[in-house]
């Protein structure tokens, strides 16, 4: 038993990444939970996993973020847990608009 749970230990390990992020930088969201919440234009396979860049505002406590977001998403709570959230390496800012509908 424990020859087996620390093979999968080892496994995990190698996995994980400690994700951590500074004030002021830029994170894309994962949205594919929000399917009731909020609509990101298509619907199904071809729905957007992640959507633009937002500044992080504040670190709150050890494994959440708090993020500057757009009037548009008013009623989505600004406070997100880090395996939701992505480094943006973008240079210049990627915006895709919410009513995103076609190519």
């Amino acid at each position: 038993m424990q020859a087996a749970r620390d093979r999968q230990k080892s496994y995990a390990d190698l996995k994980g990444k400690p994700m951590e992020f500074q004030v002021g930088d830029k994170v894309i969201i994962k949205v594919s939970p929000w399917k009731g919440v909020v609509r990101f234009g298509k619907q199904g396979k071809l729905n957007l996993r992640y959507v633009r860049p937002f500044k992080v505002l504040e670190k709150v406590g050890e494994v959440s973020y708090k993020l500057e977001l757009p009037e548009e998403l008013s009623r989505v709570h600004n406070t997100f847990h880090v395996s939701n959230l992505k480094k943006c390496y973008a240079d210049k800012p990627l915006a895709v608009p919410f009513g995103w509908t076609s190519f």
